[in-house]
């Protein structure tokens, strides 16, 4: 498992590790070795090079959910013909025809449609401000937002990049105040997420706001407070702190027992994952070989507890997305739409 426990998405990629570490405590076979990638693609390598190397190779390797070290991994994993499980939205991932990759989270093209589709559908925004992040991850929402808000007959009135370092969004929120936006879209990381919304309540307390997906995790959540989250949304592959289904309720009370925190959607991915490889492995017994588990991915299909999962030929498993909003008076969101 090769997840970053360090640096600006720390977050995320112990969400992630702390999901595959409960999937995989439920299967006594199982035996996962786990390495911080950090924040960067160099660091990435450096911890496949150590866990995978020249010796035997593992049936299949956990990826990181950072885009760019996903990048830097896939053709290694190609070169071994090892797959590469992630939770990664960034959407040019599954653009590469590598036979090798199965993304477990809707990608950007398919959350960012639903995120652009509640502002426009739900809250019947005309002027929507979009403030990403400027690393890969950011890029890639920003694209598909963009994208879609245009094929909605909604363009954007600001598009503004910002970077993980900034410690200040002031700038960039009065520039949307000063183009007329009637909604504010964040497509930020966890940290910058929480700074956004506290500035954006401070600045401009009535405008509604909805984010990407690191506003969904209990751990964002718990950085601000219930009132600063009014008229706040999330777009997200689900929410297991709302747990709306008895499975759901099961795993969130399971991880709540593991690790004395609330999990998020990345947690929940990761574990069907991980969950969806362990039924491979048993399955195919002495004969799950790297190959045989990467054909068994690519034409399986597996009930998890965040949605089913099946490839589209490009390793993307999952296809379905939620907006999650907040009432103001909780850190608990309530499922708005499911798309």
């Amino acid at each position: 498992m090769l997840v970053p426990l360090t640096g600006f998405v720390a977050l995320e990629g112990t969400s992630q590790r702390n999901g595959a570490l409960l999937a995989a405590s439920q299967d006594a076979r199982m035996k996962p070795e786990v390495l911080d990638t950090a924040a960067t693609p160099e660091a990435a390598v450096t911890a496949w090079e150590r866990s995978v190397g020249r010796g035997k190779p593992p049936s299949a390797v956990v990826g990181p959910i950072l885009g760019t070290q996903m990048l830097a991994l896939l053709p290694l994993a190609q070169e071994r013909k090892i797959p590469l499980l992630t939770i990664s939205g960034t959407a040019r991932l599954g653009e590469l025809g590598n036979p090798y990759f199965f993304r477990f989270f809707p990608s950007d093209a398919t959350v960012k449609v639903a995120h652009a589709r509640y502002v426009v559908e739900k809250l019947g925004a005309k002027r929507p401000a979009v403030i990403y992040q400027s690393t890969a991850y950011g890029q890639s929402g920003h694209e598909q937002l963009v994208r879609t808000f245009t094929e909605l007959k909604t363009p954007t009135v600001l598009e503004e990049s910002v970077g993980t370092s900034a410690n200040d969004l002031t700038p960039a929120l009065l520039r949307a105040k000063a183009a007329g936006a009637d909604v504010l879209v964040f497509h930020l990381h966890a940290a910058s997420t929480v700074l956004a919304v506290r500035q954006a309540r401070q600045l401009l307390p009535d405008l509604p706001i909805v984010a990407g997906s690191a506003m969904h995790q209990p751990a964002t959540a718990a950085l601000l407070e219930p009132a600063e989250l009014k008229n706040v949304c999330a777009e997200t592959a689900s929410s297991p702190i709302s747990a709306d289904t008895p499975e759901m309720r099961t795993f969130l009370d399971a991880y709540r027992a593991a690790y004395k925190a609330d999990p998020d959607a990345y947690a929940a991915a990761q574990y069907d994952a991980v969950r969806m490889l362990a039924l491979v492995l048993a399955q195919l017994g002495l004969a799950a070989t790297p190959e045989a588990v990467r054909a068994r991915l690519a034409s399986d299909t597996y009930r998890g507890i965040a949605a089913t999962y099946h490839s589209d030929g490009k390793g993307n498993m999952a296809h379905e997305a939620e907006i999650v909003c907040y009432d103001g008076t909780s850190r608990v969101p309530r499922v708005a739409v499911h798309y």
